[in-house]
């Protein structure tokens, strides 16, 4: 008898590929709701400061000026979302106007991640100390908190599974892209363009978790009922990232693009930190979604149950536990939750076709330095990893913060190899 798992794994490719397909071009110009950076120059007591020329730099290359106008208010568009230079002409500052920090005419790092930058020159008469070293570590532990956060929502999935099945899921950052891409599909393209991105984000995550049910029902159960070994298993996984991600290369292209709903805000100025509005709404999501999954599985059967599962799946079946049904139900979780991730790293960025691989090693980080397995361990990795991230651009490019995070994982790994909340097993 012919198997009807290829052509069930057909019809979900096609599946897949429709609902991909319908994502264009933005519905709108992005010309002005494109990356930028920009600013309003003011003195201390609100007059504004025209006539000021401000260059932006990328890699020691110029990449546009611009003069102040009238209002103090000045920008520059860039091409893509990445970091820049920022240097404000002191030789075009009004004879009676000055740079209170002598030091601080560039700005170094400028982290411009779509919409406007917000890039802020203290002037006026005045001598500031450390004032600039400060914010700027403030603002990057701050994104090291909302990158946590966004990495241990996107992660958890990842830890469930393997947690249940022993699977690792290589795939598991095309889920992540998907949630993005049918967000971008609801709330931006030229097919759905109307929809509030709230309700995208929601419908991508129930859509993500019926995405994760196909990955069990069409592929992964009927290789583990033919015995399929855990190597054959990872490289069905690696097969499997590649197609679709490429896939969507294909459908989607391969600029990066924003949500067009709040693109551009301004950021806000809450001490020694300026968040824009979307970053506390994500941080906030993330918790709540954090709070709500390890309410789950502590004190729901359903939680009783994956624990179980994990620790002894004959001895969980022997008990009369419905095995399948906790491994489909944990799957389902898997894709809700990282499609969930993939929506609020959109949010956050930019949506692009390889985002969910780029994140991989993060995500990897994440799981096992919080305990690779458990439910709770990537809530504290996802944290740990976000800081040292972050937080290491203050003193190195930003190329190198994946290794500065692999290196704390290392670190942590030769203490305790287990993770940080894993429990030690005893071989032999």
């Amino acid at each position: 008898m012919t198997s009807t798992v290829p052509r069930r794994v057909a019809g979900a490719v096609l599946l897949a590929a429709c609902a991909v397909a319908c994502l264009g071009a933005p519905a709108g110009a992005q010309d002005e709701a494109g990356p930028a950076v920009g600013g309003r120059l003011r003195l201390p007591d609100g007059e504004p400061v025209e006539g000021v020329t401000l260059v932006v730099e990328r890699d020691g290359e110029q990449v546009g000026s611009a003069t102040s106008d009238p209002d103090g208010e000045w920008r520059v568009a860039v091409a893509e979302p990445g970091t820049y230079q920022v240097t404000i002409d002191v030789g075009t500052l009004p004879d009676d106007v000055s740079v209170r920090d002598p030091d601080r005419t560039t700005l170094e790092r400028v982290r411009v991640r779509g919409g406007l930058k917000i890039a802020t020159f203290l002037l006026g008469e005045g001598a500031v100390t450390g004032s600039g070293r400060f914010e700027r570590l403030a603002d990057l532990a701050f994104d090291g908190l909302r990158l946590g956060l966004v990495l241990a929502v996107a992660s958890l999935g990842l830890s469930l599974v393997f947690g249940v099945t022993g699977l690792t899921n290589f795939a598991h950052g095309e889920l992540v892209t998907f949630g993005a891409l049918i967000a971008y599909l609801f709330s931006t393209s030229v097919v759905f363009g109307n929809v509030p991105l709230w309700l995208a984000g929601i419908l991508a995550t129930a859509l993500g978790g019926v995405y994760g049910l196909a990955h069990e029902r069409i592929l992964f159960r009927p290789l583990r009922r033919r015995r399929a070994g855990n190597v054959a298993l990872i490289v069905v996984t690696i097969g499997l990232s590649q197609f679709l991600r490429y896939l969507y290369l294909v459908v989607f292209g391969g600029s990066p693009r924003p949500y067009d709903e709040y693109t551009v805000q301004v950021d806000l100025d809450l001490g020694p930190i300026s968040p824009r509005p979307k970053d506390l709404a994500v941080m906030l999501v993330g918790a709540a979604v954090l709070v709500a999954v390890a309410f789950l599985l502590q004190r729901s059967r359903l939680g009783t149950a994956m624990r179980a599962v994990s620790d002894s799946r004959d001895l969980s079946a022997a008990s009369g536990i419905d095995v399948d049904r906790v491994i489909l139900v944990t799957w389902v979780g898997c894709g809700a939750l990282a499609a969930l991730g993939g929506v609020l790293l959109g949010v956050s960025e930019t949506v692009s076709w390889d985002m969910g691989f780029t994140l991989l090693l993060l995500m990897f980080a994440t799981v096992v330095l919080g305990g690779i397995g458990t439910g709770f361990g990537p809530m504290v990795g996802g944290l740990v990893i976000g800081l040292a991230s972050q937080l290491s651009t203050y003193w190195i490019s930003p190329k190198f913060r994946v290794g500065v995070a692999l290196a704390v994982l290392i670190g942590a790994v030769l203490v305790r190899p287990q993770g940080l909340l894993g429990r030690r097993e005893r071989i032999g």
